[in-house]
């Protein structure tokens, strides 16, 4: 979570610094210069001291930092996983910049469904990334990261139907995302859908074999097919790289149904994937 609000306030400052912030016209150079340099240190400063970011964004909020200085926040605040303030941090950092009509307004937006997500309340974050993609004003990977957090939040929410929808956008405008193809996949798998889970697992794959995650559902859509030398290869290796996590757990139990079996029956994903 903590990378991809990383990668959109980098986005973000990459435009302050040039004076387009998504299409926004240029202001003064100096005061941006300023505002970017000084983000640029923030973000820093948060992949090695948080606290110390914390507090850097506290005096420049009192010095008028505004909208910039609210997000070094929230990305401090991420980076110690306390992600409701630091969602209420980007909230805040979106509503001062639609103030100032701002269109960075919409990547504040965006990282604050990001955290509401990693917070596991899908219903805030689903409202703030309607914000973002409403705005019309994220293009490019922002965009396709966006449309990704939007489907993750329509499928917590149980409305499939949309997310493919949302899913299939992120494929186009955030291709190299393994995480896209894998959720992808993982709904492909629910929806029925073999033979476009299998191809999507494969793209995850190609793009993050050395993901657990990516590894657990291989594993799960082989499963469905039948293929237990694939299920037990796929499982076998999300647990090796991920032995004291949720995702190598869940592998570990999968492959329990092989114990003691020399042939066994066709093979089950885990519970509740």
């Amino acid at each position: 979570m903590i990378s991809i609000l990383l990668a959109l306030a980098v986005a973000q400052t990459a435009g302050q610094a040039t004076g387009h912030t998504s299409g926004l016209a240029p202001a003064q150079a100096g005061p941006l210069d300023i505002r970017a340099d000084r983000l640029q240190r923030c973000i820093a400063l948060v992949q090695t001291d948080p606290a110390a970011a914390r507090a850097e964004a506290a005096r420049w909020r009192i010095a008028g930092g505004r909208f910039a200085a609210r997000e070094c926040a929230g990305l401090a605040f991420a980076a110690e996983k306390a992600w409701p303030a630091a969602a209420g941090e980007f909230e805040e950092a979106a509503r001062a910049a639609q103030l100032a009509k701002n269109a960075g307004a919409a990547t504040y937006w965006a990282q604050a469904g990001n955290a509401w997500l990693a917070a596991a309340d899908p219903a805030k974050a689903r409202v703030a990334l309607d914000s973002a993609l409403t705005a019309g004003t994220l293009t490019g990977l922002p965009l396709g990261e966006a449309q990704l957090d939007h489907a993750r939040a329509l499928v917590a929410t149980g409305d499939l139907e949309s997310a493919r929808t949302d899913i299939d956008l992120a494929l186009t405008n955030a291709a190299d995302d393994p995480l896209a193809w894998l959720l992808s996949a993982t709904l492909a798998r629910r929806e029925g859908n073999p033979a476009r889970a299998k191809k999507d697992i494969g793209e995850a794959l190609r793009r993050s074999a050395d993901d657990a995650s990516v590894q657990l559902e291989a594993g799960n859509i082989a499963a469905l097919a039948g293929d237990e030398d694939g299920a037990r290869a796929a499982w076998g290796q999300a647990a090796r790289l991920a032995p004291d996590t949720p995702v190598g757990r869940s592998a570990v139990t999968a492959l329990k149904q092989f114990d003691g079996q020399a042939s066994a029956p066709r093979p089950r994903a885990p519970i509740g994937r």
